[in-house]
């Protein structure tokens, strides 16, 4: 088997042109006959045992045999050069045939995606970043306590008129000319006061009523709401009060301290900036990374980015958006309503951060390579562990799922890709902890 020189074409593309002589072809040819004789039995003979002449007559002349061996060959051949050349395709090659007669050469071109690599390498050995973290301040510490002392609240039933400060429980009507809207009715619709978060002018409107009381008013929703059919529109709103709430506070001292399970306030206020603290540090550990690795994407240089890879990173990014938009609870098409843009509008947005991903992906990739970054079986076997750990004991699925080769390859790459960042962490960023800090304190 002769293993044709790869040509390169534009966009990380390369070509093979492979010439198959009769005689390697053979063996391939032999075997499609068998399974043609196999699933279209020939009479007088055992299946898969009909000579060559005989299933050519009952398959249609010898193309059909040269045909069905063609796949076996094209993929033997393009593998064995993939393999000996370490060519680092993705995704599927395109294949042209340009010979294909009983009894010569067998002729096929084959072009084949490639993965980008590091033409020019920045020197990652030296500093690009300097650390820095915002240091926590008395203020965040307030804000802190008065965020718990929200969630440690009491509702008391309260008889005198809403106040901005209360909560309020309506049963809520929504009509567009005279029409009740679809999802326009809300029975027991809670509704803070103080909060911003409703339609402009909502909560104001509800200022002063008293239980048992109904109001009818109508407002406009602002522009660019995400209910597209109700941008800038009016709605007439019906409000009938259920109940109406007072919002107790409990007192800031050390009996709400210890209600969070520290003996003091004084201590409380302490373990709340810690936390505040180790909080600000990942944030400006997470934006110094992105911002090293940025920069040494920039001082580096690459091949072309195949469209195929460009292509796979948007769909992911997309499916991203669409979970994270469902999270909050949201519709997608909503989404896209509300900031005006198409899916196709969408995805040529992110191409740009798209290569950038796959760049920097291709970068420490070729950082592993060069310093010999490698994952043990310990180090795996260890991980693997830790996430089984974290499984339900019933939950079968998941945990053969994290078990298998294919899981075990996938935690393989993210813990080499862990390892490289650390290497590359240490020498780039200047002022960077040298170890992890403890973990937050919980209340």
């Amino acid at each position: 088997m002769q293993i044709p020189a790869p040509e390169t074409l534009p966009g990380s593309k390369l070509k093979l042109v492979f010439t198959v002589t009769p005689e390697e072809a053979k063996p391939y040819i032999d075997e499609a006959v068998r399974a043609l004789g196999e699933a279209k039995p020939i009479p007088g003979f055992r299946p898969g045992k009909a000579p060559y002449a005989e299933i050519a007559k009952a398959c249609g002349g010898e193309m059909r045999i040269w045909e069905a061996a063609l796949e076996r060959i094209v993929k033997a051949w393009y593998m064995r050069a993939v393999l000996d050349q370490d060519i680092d395709t993705v995704g599927s090659p395109e294949v042209q045939v340009d010979q294909l007669t009983p009894g010569s050469d067998i002729k096929f071109t084959v072009i084949a995606p490639i993965a980008p690599n590091v033409a020019s390498l920045a020197d990652y050995h030296i500093p690009r970043v300097t650390f820095t973290a915002r240091q926590a301040t008395d203020e965040d510490v307030t804000k802190a306590l008065e965020e718990l002392r929200r969630m440690q609240r009491k509702e008391v039933v309260k008889l005198q008129p809403a106040t901005k400060e209360d909560l309020i429980v309506i049963d809520l009507e929504m009509k567009r000319d005279h029409v009740i809207l679809e999802g326009g009715t809300a029975q027991g619709y809670r509704v803070y006061l103080a909060e911003e978060h409703y339609i402009p002018g909502f909560t104001e409107k509800l200022i002063g009523m008293s239980t048992g009381e109904e109001r009818t008013f109508t407002l406009a929703f602002p522009e660019g709401h995400y209910q597209k059919h109700l941008s800038g529109k009016s709605v007439d709103f019906t409000a009938k009060a259920k109940q109406i709430f007072a919002l107790e506070l409990p007192e800031l001292d050390d009996a709400f301290a210890k209600s969070l399970g520290q003996e003091t306030l004084d201590a409380l206020k302490s373990v709340l900036k810690s936390n505040i603290q180790l909080e600000e540090t990942e944030r400006a550990k997470d934006k110094s990374e992105i911002e090293l690795l940025e920069k040494l994407v920039d001082a580096s240089g690459f091949s072309d980015v195949p469209e195929l890879l460009v292509n796979e990173e948007v769909a992911k990014m997309l499916h991203e958006l669409e979970h994270a938009v469902e999270d909050r609870g949201m519709n997608f098409s909503d989404y896209l309503a509300s900031i005006k843009k198409s899916k196709d509008e969408l995805k040529l947005d992110f191409a740009p951060q798209a290569i950038r991903r796959i760049k920097t992906a291709t970068l420490i990739k070729e950082i592993a390579k060069k310093e010999q970054v490698r994952v043990t079986d310990e180090d795996l076997d260890r991980e693997i562990d830790r996430i089984l750990s974290g499984l339900r004991d019933d939950d079968k699925d998941t945990r053969e799922r994290v078990s298998s080769p294919e899981y075990r390859e996938y935690v393989a790459i993210l813990l080499r890709n862990q390892k490289t960042l650390d290497l590359i962490k240490r020498a780039g960023i200047e002022g960077y902890p040298a170890t992890d800090d403890k973990e937050k304190t919980p209340f």
